[in-house]
């Protein structure tokens, strides 16, 4: 079939790093309990917040990147190093799972505080190890905060057949994941998690997002420049981001709850994270095309090095994620055993962050040194 999809330009597209940069930043924040530093994330102000930034731009960035070996190297070789992609997240999961739960084993013993184990949903492990360990090898036992990867490893493994009919009907392939968000929705689809439950994150509606990525990627931004440009556009989108953020700060204060109706408040809150309501995906959406009107590729203030430590972990974005995981648990056992003031909140933030930062920065450093080439000996120096 022709290919119909358009790839983005080549090079580095600085918005992504940035972004994401800032989404591994909120979601350190938004990990730690009782913070009055994650007030500055976008959870508070919409419906939509820094996991939905995460798998957009993760489908957005294994699309471009992808499809172009697909195009140029065969759908084989293309499929291949996606099932490569997925399977280093995988191994990066299974790592931070075995030291996640050390960590709180230890935390809990070092402290005598054994709620710590059930408040992080890990005392079934203490209880029947290998059980449990064997769940968390296929992914059904997930600790708290640890939803993301494994969601991420799914849509990754089962992302080459998608990307293939993306290249060649990207629309159709966006209106079919759709779909099936919206059946997931109506009959209830969700994947089993043990010991009980379902999966967090709703793989079949999550999906949606991701796609929705791979589709804005490819062309799907601009087909809809026009509309994005456009004044009803603006006008439109201003007002929705102004009606989530009203509902979702009534969310937070009960004094602006009982100023709206009963139906319209019991309507967004609470917020359905799981499913992935519709108001969300809108809100998000919205979001997106506005980022894609007021941010364009060649903007000169990415070059700005007060956004250089955001894009530096956005480029070493699964390192810093991994890390941002296991100090979120550190900085908030420091908030229940040491201090819960306000200054102590701020420090185990920003420390948290300038850790996730140092670790980015030798990420790249190392990568580099790998990359450079070998110098000769000495001795074939004045032979050569």
């Amino acid at each position: 079939m022709e290919i119909r999809a358009v790839l983005p330009p080549r090079g580095r597209d600085y918005r992504l790093d940035l972004l994401r940069g800032f989404a591994n930043w909120a979601i350190y924040l938004d990990h730690i309990p009782n913070n009055a530093v994650n007030w500055i994330t976008q959870k508070n102000f919409g419906f939509s917040d820094a996991a939905d930034l995460f798998i957009f731009i993760s489908g957005y960035t294994a699309s471009f990147v992808y499809a172009r070996i697909m195009l140029e190297r065969g759908f084989i070789i293309g499929g291949t190093r996606l099932v490569r992609r997925a399977w280093q997240i995988y191994v990066a999961h299974v790592l931070l799972f075995v030291i996640y739960i050390a960590e709180i084993g230890y935390l809990a013993q070092r402290y005598h505080n054994p709620n710590l184990e059930n408040e992080f949903n890990v005392a079934g492990f203490m209880h029947n190890p290998a059980e449990t360990l064997y769940q968390g090898l296929i992914l059904a036992f997930k600790p708290v905060n640890m939803d993301v990867l494994p969601l991420y490893v799914l849509l990754m493994l089962v992302y080459p057949a998608v990307l293939w009919t993306m290249l060649r009907r990207p629309n159709l392939t966006l209106a079919a994941s759709f779909l099936l968000y919206l059946a997931a929705r109506h009959f209830g689809w969700n994947l089993p998690a043990y010991p009980v439950g379902s999966w967090y994150f709703n793989p079949f509606c999550w999906q949606f997002m991701f796609v929705f990525g791979g589709w804005f990627a490819l062309g799907g931004a601009a087909e809809s420049m026009h509309f994005i440009q456009s004044r009803t556009f603006l006008i439109l989108g201003a007002a929705y981001l102004l009606f989530a953020l009203v509902m979702t700060l009534a969310g937070r204060f009960p004094e602006l709850a009982q100023l709206i109706p009963a139906w319209l408040y019991d309507t967004f809150n609470p917020n359905d994270k799981t499913n992935l309501a519709p108001y969300r995906v809108l809100h998000f959406v919205v979001l997106a095309f506005f980022v894609t009107r007021f941010l364009p590729r060649d903007w000169a203030g990415l070059e700005w090095p007060v956004f250089r430590p955001m894009i530096k972990c956005g480029q070493q974005s699964l390192e810093v994620f991994c890390s941002g995981i296991f100090l979120a648990v550190i900085a908030h056992l420091i908030l229940v055993e040491v201090s819960g003031s306000i200054w102590m909140q701020i420090v185990v933030s920003t420390a948290g962050i300038a850790l996730m930062t140092v670790l980015a920065y030798y990420r790249s450093w190392s990568k580099r040194v790998d990359k450079a080439p070998a110098k000769p000996p000495a001795s074939a120096a004045p032979a050569a």
